[in-house]
């Protein structure tokens, strides 16, 4: 079926003289059609695992699963439950988000977009991988609280599941590794990179007097100083793990709790700036929310813990003026892509 798709969309496309879509092309022979994962400009080329590569089939299965409710016990709730689309893949404005039982979690709901550039997951970074991440939410007793023999039970006896399964895969028995798999595949889709500072960095707009201004406190070092941790451009994260002084004494451990290394306690994942303004509200447990309080934290506020991030010990309080914190605001906002939220591609099937 997709190769006779992919035949037409060319022929098509020749007649009309218009571009194929560089995303497909043929079948290679073995009933998957192979996806080129179109990287926009701003972003760097993605890393994709030999043994999981993309394709069309597997996208396709990976969406139709991160969207149906069969993943929880109780066939209420989904992946996009908590990461929704229209809020960026976060779960609205909620500090904490609330699992199939009616029981809060412990910590903020993560973004989902270029999600396949993180090197670990998690605030904690408890997976090592895109795939095994999709296992987390899935088993937690306090987010969808369900058993991998229970889904894949579920998906094996569904009307649909086993032929998607075999297109993607190559075999109609589910399997954990394959649900890990689709899901990945979906999720590196996820891309967002269609910022006002994306397109300045193409010479489409420019930056207003704020906006600029806003910038060089960004990477002045004796301001701002975001850059060590939120590299500028690109993924705007080093995807690193640092205790940035938010309690005295760490109520979550967060990286300790994987590492169990006493020097890890109360880091968490430097998460991208990327749509930051409409990604409230802000750090692992959401304690802050709008950008103003969280870059007060850093100006100001911060405590000085055992493990601070060596970044933080040296920064002098106060170094930035109230109209640094406006113009940072006004710089921060000039990342968030409109376009991202209304791609059909990312929406429920």
């Amino acid at each position: 079926m997709y190769m006779k798709y992919t035949s037409l969309l060319i022929l098509l496309c020749t007649f009309f003289a218009c571009k194929v879509d560089p995303s497909l092309v043929a079948n290679d022979g073995h009933g998957h059609t192979h996806y080129n994962l179109n990287i926009p400009p701003g972003l760097p080329v993605m890393k994709i695992p030999a043994d999981n590569p993309m394709t069309v089939e597997g996208i396709s299965l990976g969406r139709k699963l991160f969207y149906d409710n069969i993943l929880s016990a109780n066939n209420t709730m989904n992946c996009g439950s908590c990461h929704q689309l229209n809020n960026y893949f976060i779960d609205g404005n909620k500090a904490l988000s609330v699992g199939i039982d009616n029981i809060a979690g412990t910590r903020n709901s993560m973004p989902l977009f270029n999600i396949g550039y993180s090197t670990s997951f998690f605030w904690d970074g408890g997976a090592k991988d895109l795939e095994s991440q999709v296992l987390g939410p899935i088993t937690n007793p306090i987010e969808l609280h369900e058993t991998l023999e229970n889904v894949i039970s579920k998906l094996q006896n569904h009307p649909e599941y086993p032929t998607l399964f075999k297109k993607a895969f190559g075999s109609d028995i589910v399997s954990s590794k394959h649900i890990m798999q689709a899901i990945a595949q979906f999720e590196r889709t996820l891309l967002s990179a269609d910022s006002k500072f994306d397109k300045w960095k193409r010479n489409e707009v420019t930056l207003s007097d704020a906006e600029n201004r806003g910038m060089l406190v960004y990477t002045d070092p004796n301001k701002g100083d975001c850059t060590h941790c939120h590299s500028f451009g690109s993924t705007f994260t080093d995807f690193e793990f640092r205790n940035t002084g938010l309690d005295s004494i760490p109520v979550d451990k967060g990286r300790a709790l994987i590492t169990l290394n006493s020097l890890d306690e109360g880091k968490f994942k430097t998460p991208t700036l990327r749509n930051i303004a409409l990604t409230a509200p802000y750090m692992h447990d959401g304690r802050f929310t709008n950008l103003q309080q969280c870059i007060e934290h850093y100006n100001k506020n911060f405590r000085y813990t055992k493990n601070l991030a060596p970044e933080l010990k040296t920064a002098v309080k106060y170094r930035m003026t109230e109209q640094d914190v406006t113009d940072l605001v006004a710089f921060l906002e000039t990342l968030t892509d409109t376009t991202f939220i209304h791609n059909p591609n990312f929406d429920k099937p």
